[in-house]
């Protein structure tokens, strides 16, 4: 979490009456998803992916996609305590900004981000292919998995380049290897030309796209082998959810890149506002892993059977299953 230290090892931490008022404000809300967003996060991504898996044999091709951002969310409903308990907070941090943890913290960070932003990206992209080519299998939850496989290993690949520029960012410059690479902002420019602008072109041209076969609507649309019709309606807000929450972190690496590149100090009340933008645009980029889950359940039309299914296959000992009925209507309500 944020706090004034940096401020005032400047000197000009008198010149910002607001920022106690902010570091509590902040501090509350941090606490607050510490709180109730986390164990939302953990409980709805693993219901999420434990519903799915349990009869993959039902699994659409959105299904899949959501069980890859479910598998990104629980990572980072995981690192989200060490990431609000980390630096910058106010007494309680468990280590500094120059240590292996922090380093590693950001890479998982980075690699939870591009799963969830192109797995977002080709959820939209393979739903268009299905309204427009219905029944020629081009996008099937067979080539989806492969595709889920190969987004998280390119997002290990591209992480491993800005692995690269934090370890140099932290070790001492006489290493030649690193001399030229003291830098952070490369890191984050790769970041957000890879993992949002990238992703970014293709949702907007995917959503052009579907915008048009919908006006185009033909007797194949009443097919019953077509997707349901509750997938369009989370499409819509899977989009607009994951970029809407996203967008806020990019943009602080976008300004914080920019600054570098001007050769401007980043001082006073500059830093002030990019420290407070940083942690805000953190904290609402992990709250999509909470999010996102909760989408699924309400507007996902296949949830309340799976979830049925699977309380079914639960082992219930020596008693009935039949009186655990109530328990799953509770759940579904």
């Amino acid at each position: 979490m944020w706090s004034c230290s940096p401020l005032n090892s400047t000197g000009r931490g008198e010149d910002q009456p607001l920022c106690p008022h902010f570091h509590l404000v902040l501090s509350i809300f941090s606490l607050l998803y510490l709180v109730v967003g986390v164990p939302v996060g953990l409980g709805y991504n693993a219901l999420l992916v434990l519903v799915n898996l349990q009869d993959q044999s039902s699994m659409t091709m959105p299904d899949v996609y959501f069980v890859n951002m479910a598998v990104a969310g629980l990572v980072l409903s995981t690192l989200a305590p060490a990431h609000l308990l980390g630096p910058s907070s106010s007494g309680w941090a468990l280590w500094g900004f120059s240590s292996e943890a922090h380093v590693t913290l950001l890479v998982l960070f980075n690699v939870c981000s591009l799963v969830t932003t192109y797995s977002t990206a080709l959820l939209s992209l393979d739903y268009y292919i299905e309204r427009a080519l219905p029944r020629t299998y081009m996008s099937s939850v067979y080539n989806s998995r492969h595709v889920c496989g190969f987004v998280w290993g390119g997002a290990l690949l591209t992480s491993f380049s800005s692995l690269l520029f934090y370890i140099c960012a932290h070790v001492a410059a006489r290493v030649v290897e690193c001399a030229k690479m003291q830098h952070t902002e490369a890191a984050d420019a790769i970041m957000v030309l890879i993992g949002y602008l990238v992703p970014g072109v293709a949702v907007l041209y995917a959503l052009v796209l579907i915008s048009r076969v919908h006006k185009e609507d033909t007797p194949l649309d009443q097919d019953s082998g077509r997707l349901d019709a509750s997938v369009h309606r989370l499409l819509v807000a899977t989009v607009c959810t994951q970029f809407g929450l996203w967008t806020p972190h990019y943009l602080t690496l976008l300004g914080h890149t920019s600054l570098a590149l001007r050769g401007e100090p980043v001082d006073g009340q500059h830093l002030a506002i990019l420290l407070f933008a940083k942690d805000v645009s953190r904290c609402l980029a992990f709250s999509s892993s909470s999010v996102t889950p909760l989408l699924y359940r309400y507007i996902s039309g296949s949830f309340p059977s799976k979830l049925r299914r699977l309380v079914k296959k639960m082992p219930c000992g020596r008693q009935s299953c039949s009186e655990d009925q109530a328990g799953v209507q509770q759940v579904l309500a």
